[in-house]
């Protein structure tokens, strides 16, 4: 790993993850190559950002949860891959009800040079920390579809309320939102904005 990487969870104490890429549970039905381990990646300027997001959390009695961080490119070098074989309808009524799995990148859903592999941009939501349970944002992740868009009409006001906290957290912790995906944020100055990395998750 890069020395300027590291395991999010060894710098940002408290914080809850699921590395969907390193399960079955992702679009593209499988683990994805690249990711070895259960275990999010990032960049020592992320980690320092997300603990400050943490503490933002907290105080209206939220906690994080990733689900990525670092993608090696091979990882998505996978994706691209993935998205040229017959469809299997698997994964489809989940994340991509509405579209073609080739037509994830032209949307903007999936990138061929993702900013993942830059290590400061993150895939997350929020949990209620009195009982555990996920908050609600009318979708999940990689659900690709407008719903998952910010200022989408189709969610109730409880969950717009929820991806609300969650971007005026992130934002005034040193963030940048994405429109087209309400769980994904870049660190502003982000440390490598040119540079995308594959060592693997291990």
């Amino acid at each position: 790993m890069n020395e300027d990487f590291a395991f999010v969870d060894e710098l940002v104490p408290g914080i809850s993850w699921d590395a969907k890429y390193a399960t079955w549970d992702n679009f593209t039905g499988k683990p994805v190559d690249g990711y070895l381990a259960n275990r999010i990646v990032g960049t020592k300027a992320l980690c320092a950002a997300l603990e400050k997001a943490r503490e933002k959390a907290r105080s209206i009695g939220f906690g994080l949860l990733l689900w990525d961080g670092y993608r090696p490119q091979r990882a998505v070098n996978c994706f691209v891959r993935w998205s040229r074989q017959p469809e299997d309808g698997r994964t489809k009524p989940r994340h991509y009800p509405n579209i073609d799995r080739s037509d994830m990148f032209e949307r903007g859903y999936v990138a061929t040079t993702s900013g993942h592999s830059r290590g400061s941009t993150v895939d997350m939501t929020l949990y209620h920390l009195d009982t555990g349970e996920l908050a609600s944002m009318g979708g999940g992740h990689d659900l690709m579809d407008s719903l998952s868009h910010h200022g989408t009409t189709g969610i109730g006001q409880v969950e717009a309320r929820n991806r609300e906290h969650l971007r005026s957290l992130m934002e005034g912790c040193g963030f940048s939102s994405y429109e087209c995906e309400w769980w994904h944020y870049t660190l502003n100055g982000e440390p490598y904005p040119d540079t995308y990395f594959d060592f693997p998750i291990t």
